[in-house]
């Protein structure tokens, strides 16, 4: 969706930080989980902010059904667009809400700070874990054991969205190879459109990319963190990306743009590597060109291969400073994992669950008329079900996303390379954690 998604995350800390497991909700280790998670005695009243549509209706649903737990809901923008920086300046001077919306990719940068509480001990958590997508809990508990720093809500599994009138009618196959699509974008400029356009700001979109092909950014070994956005696997991908810029066989246009959108409306643009919430950006931007449009798994790198990557998706985490970190995990459990709420949340703001019971509501089995009655949620169900649990965010992922866009921004116009912003990007990432005390490995 795009209200939540297009945006990078997590604004660039200035202050100090420690290393990843250095750091827990009450200032100790968080080699284990915090101990203090019991029932309040009582009536108890807790705050949650998200900027999710129609959040305040699903959460009337529970403080009904929970008189003894009720739930203050505060909206805001999205996450980068000054909701993250409240949070950090809550949590500096000990009034952060008690639950709040947090992007996967900027979790890292909250744990660093000592932001989150690790909910492992809290009554049903663990319990929990096998009912999420594998990858999405590894998401939040950063692929540790005895661990949960906030709970799964919504997932971005990526497939191709396509025009499938305009493949029929001029005789091009379905790329299911990424070699296969570049031989169709050939056929497609052909006829002078473009097969795609390559987003110059949607790094999180190339990063998803880079997922699929079985890459990953960063990692931390309990001590320092290490970056990599220049593996054999990243530069591949920007290499293949760079070729079809080369040849002129993708657009370049800057996305979320009125001609952006125009490109899709008006058949000069013919597929999008998107993640589910893309269906909502595809039929608000394209209207007129309902019905034709249809979705198939991503092109993989090998005939065969089953992988997929992820862009976007939030969790709910509570915040250090909770006096009541008990019912606030309930709260967060049954928001993220009750039929009723995934249903109200898919209609209202068309989030794609991470339970798994989620990827069976009768909502997401249904045709989409926009996409000619196709059950297109099923292509994701399945794509979700072949995303990698390894890849993993660094704590400065704004920082981040703003250096390679900058490369990437340049390529698209001749100077410079796709691969070489990776570069300044990873060295910009390093210098950037240095920065801010952050150990990492050069």
């Amino acid at each position: 969706m795009r209200i939540t998604k297009r945006a990078a995350t997590v604004a660039l800390l200035t202050a100090a930080t420690v290393a990843i497991t250095g750091c827990s909700a009450g200032g100790g280790s968080t080699d284990s989980a915090d101990a203090a998670c019991e029932p309040a005695e009582g009536k108890v009243e807790l705050t949650f902010t998200s900027w999710i549509p129609g959040i305040e209706d699903v959460v009337d649903v529970w403080n009904k059904a929970n008189p003894d737990i009720q739930v203050a809901v505060q909206t805001g923008p999205n996450g980068n667009g000054g909701t993250y920086a409240n949070f950090f300046n809550q949590l500096e001077a000990g009034n952060a809400p008690d639950l709040g919306q947090i992007e996967y990719d900027a979790l890292p940068n909250f744990r660093v700070q000592d932001g989150l509480v690790n909910l492992a001990s809290c009554d049903g958590v663990m319990d929990a874990k096998a009912d999420f997508v594998d990858w999405t809990w590894g998401q939040v508990s950063f692929n540790e054991d005895d661990a949960a720093y906030a709970i799964p809500q919504d997932s971005g599994p990526m497939a191709m969205f396509y025009r499938a009138d305009l493949f029929e009618a001029n005789g091009i196959a379905i790329p299911t190879t990424w070699e296969e699509y570049a031989v169709a974008a050939e056929q497609v400029r052909a006829t002078g459109a473009y097969i795609t356009n390559f987003s110059q700001s949607d790094i999180n979109q190339f990063a998803g990319l880079v997922w699929q092909a079985g890459g990953t950014w960063f990692g931390n070994d309990g001590t320092d963190w290490t970056v990599d956005l220049t593996d054999e696997t990243s530069i591949k991908v920007a290499d293949y990306w760079q070729d079809l810029i080369d040849r002129d066989l993708v657009s370049t246009q800057p996305p979320w743009t009125t001609e952006w959108d125009n490109a899709y409306n008006t058949g000069a643009a013919w597929t999008w590597n998107s993640a589910a919430w893309g269906a909502n950006s595809i039929a608000s931007g394209a209207p007129d060109t309902a019905g034709k449009w249809a979705v198939a798994q991503s092109p993989q790198w090998e005939a065969g291969d089953e992988a997929s990557g992820n862009w976007g998706g939030s969790s709910t985490a509570v915040f250090t400073g909770s006096e009541h970190p008990y019912e606030a995990t309930q709260f967060a459990l049954w928001l993220n994992s009750s039929s009723e709420s995934l249903t109200m949340l898919n209609k209202a703001a068309n989030l794609y669950p991470a339970a798994k019971a989620g990827l069976d509501l009768p909502v997401l089995k249904e045709g989409v008329e926009f996409f000619g009655n196709q059950p297109i949620y099923d292509e994701f169900a399945t794509a979700s079900g072949q995303v990698s649990a390894d890849f993993v965010w660094g704590p400065t992922m704004t920082q981040t996303y703003n250096d390679v866009s900058d490369g990437f921004k340049a390529a698209v116009s001749g100077n410079g390379t796709l691969a070489e912003a990776l570069t300044t990007g990873q060295s910009a990432t390093i210098d950037a954690l240095k920065a801010q005390s952050i150990p990492v490995k050069e």
